[in-house]
């Protein structure tokens, strides 16, 4: 017999002695990548950035045209600011 065609039996067959425990779930696997990516860096050497604090409020005035348009133009904390208030 050629030897990946032996390599093939022996790795199904360690498969199906492993049984079920050889899968997980969805669930499961989805929760074991996520844990992963919090350690992950971003591969340049640098942990991944924080998320933007100001990115719900950038979002309530990007749904607002006037206040998207006037972020063109002042930026989008002092138009934040002309429409809702302090940013």
């Amino acid at each position: 017999m050629r030897p990946t065609a032996v390599l093939a039996l022996l790795a199904l067959a360690a498969l199906c002695l492993a049984g079920p425990a050889a899968f997980v779930s969805k669930q499961e696997g989805s929760e074991v990548v996520k844990r992963l990516r919090r350690y992950v860096d971003n591969g340049l050497g640098a942990p991944a950035p924080a998320p933007d604090p100001l990115e719900p409020k950038r979002e309530v005035c990007e749904m607002n045209p006037n206040c998207d348009e006037l972020a063109d133009h002042i930026g989008f904390q002092d138009a934040y600011r002309r429409f809702y208030g302090t940013a």
